[in-house]
């Protein structure tokens, strides 16, 4: 525990004094860097006698403000409670409560370092076009002044905090790969240098004013890259580096709560509207489009997966309409603002059928991805991604780029780029933060506290009060603890 909070605290207080010394100096005025194509985009001269037209300023828009401050809110949402009962009820009983927690903690640990480095890292100066800089530390210098390199009628701030939900989910949702197994000691600190060396420099590639990706001409309207090829492919390495829960294929893990689960899933059908439809980051047309095809997407995935699941084992479940919905909205959400109803309409049925067939493959490669991460956000931000290459249309967008569909082969190779790119990024820096974590305070649970459940042996609590076991039973050790064990695992548990 002394190196955990060694690890967690020191770059905390690092981070903290130095936006406390930076503070002390005036803060000199951030100018948007240079356009992507100076040559191509840079105004023609004026003809002589003729007086130049002065540019746009920047002006705050109440009504872009107050729909980018309800995105905002629709977007945490989608953490806490919508990921976390959606998570929380696939999990068996005993832990439950502690998966919940991974969710829930996330916003509080995420806000803490997006503040003080994590938005810098990923919005700031540009660096290379690989990282941002540290001039932002402790929001120094981001006020309720637009920038306009991100947005001219929104206050900073406000960009700020709508990007803040984007690097709290990302993380949370890998947790449903590594779920009934890993010590909380262990997810913290992974979940804080994840967000540091994966999230926040892909963010600049991708977004960041300056980045690489961004400069390429690659596609990623409100996160197929950023948030969900990163998070399904991370998920893919904690499963095969934490190995399998104990009794995997052999005992029960069936979902205990599956109610819980569609709960969870419809709210995040609700919230990501704010996360597809707030990207446009203007209360406009082009967030009526992303919002039409977000909709659209995840009504034709449900149906999609739904019907392949009914074809392939004779009934429909609850389960799988539920999941086929969070696919198509994780496949939409890289094309959502560059096509229409009909495009995002094929995105998702096609989502649906394949993030099904994926979720049904880990047992045939031999890796326990306990509640599908991999299958959902991995081959979904992926298909997502390239899709966009295909169906792309600047009619919708005339700020995008066309796809192959529309006249534009050069758009499909620019994705497959980034998708190269995000998933090389994620997969070995997940793998070597695994081992740094190992390192100091170890991966998993030992088998004792596996086999009581996180909620017993990580919490001291049980999340529910006819449950095996309680915060005395827990804090008293010995024979009462392992007469808790023995009563949690006497229940039979169906399998997930």
């Amino acid at each position: 525990m002394k190196r955990l909070f060694l690890a967690l605290v020191v770059p905390v207080v690092l981070a903290a004094a130095v936006s406390a010394a930076l503070a002390q100096t005036p803060a000199t005025p951030m100018t948007p860097a240079a356009p992507m194509t100076p040559a191509a985009t840079a105004p023609a001269a004026p003809a002589p006698g003729v007086p130049a037209a002065p540019a746009a300023p920047s002006k705050i828009d109440k009504g872009d403000t107050a729909w980018m401050l309800t995105s905002t809110a629709l977007v945490l949402m989608m953490t806490a409670p919508g990921l976390a009962l959606f998570y929380g009820g696939m999990v068996r009983q005993k832990n439950a409560l502690g998966t919940l927690m991974q969710s829930f903690i996330i916003m509080a640990l995420i806000s803490i370092q997006w503040v003080l480095w994590g938005y810098s890292l990923a919005f700031g100066p540009d660096k290379g076009g690989i990282i941002g800089g540290l001039e932002w530390i402790g929001l120094r210098g981001v006020g309720a002044e637009p920038f306009d390199a991100y947005s001219k009628t929104i206050p900073h701030q406000v960009f700020m905090a709508f990007q803040m939900m984007f690097a709290i989910i990302t993380p949370a949702l890998i947790t449903g790969a590594f779920a009934e197994r890993k010590k909380f000691s262990a997810f913290l600190l992974f979940t804080v240098l994840w967000a540091t060396f994966v999230y926040d420099p892909l963010a600049h590639w991708v977004w960041g004013d300056g980045g690489w990706l961004k400069k390429l001409g690659a596609l990623d309207f409100a996160g197929g890259t950023v948030v969900h090829i990163s998070s399904g492919m991370s998920a893919l390495v904690c499963a095969v580096m934490l190995g399998k829960r104990k009794g995997y294929g052999h005992q029960p893990m069936q979902p205990h709560n599956l109610p819980m689960t569609v709960m969870g899933a419809a709210l995040l059908w609700f919230g990501w509207f704010g996360f597809n439809a707030g990207s446009a980051l203007e209360a406009n047309g082009l967030a009526a489009s992303a919002f039409v095809a977000t909709n659209t997407g995840a009504a034709a995935a449900a149906l999609g997966w739904m019907f392949t699941e009914w074809m392939a084992r004779g009934k429909p479940t609850v389960l799988g309409a539920a999941s086929g919905a969070v696919a198509g909205l994780v496949a939409i959400t890289p094309a959502s603002g560059y096509v229409g109803p009909i495009s995002a309409m094929i995105i998702g049925a096609l989502a649906g059928s394949l993030c099904y067939s994926a979720c049904n493959l880990k047992s045939r490669l031999g890796y326990d991805d306990s509640l599908d991460v991999v299958g959902v956000h991995g081959v979904g931000g992926t298909w997502g991604a390239l899709a966009t290459g295909l169906f792309a249309s600047k009619a919708i967008n005339d700020a995008g780029a066309d796809g192959l569909f529309y006249g534009n082969p050069a758009q499909l190779w620019t994705q497959i780029i980034a998708v190269v790119a995000s998933i090389a990024l994620a997969v070995v820096m997940t793998a070597i933060i695994l081992k740094v974590v190992d390192a100091l305070v170890g991966l998993r649970l030992s088998d004792e506290d596996e086999a009581a459940g996180l909620d017993l042996s990580q919490h001291s609590e049980t999340a529910y009060a006819g449950g095996s076991g309680s915060y005395g039973e827990f804090a008293a050790g010995g024979t009462t603890f392992s007469g808790g064990m023995r009563t949690t695992d006497a229940k039979p548990r169906p399998v997930h």
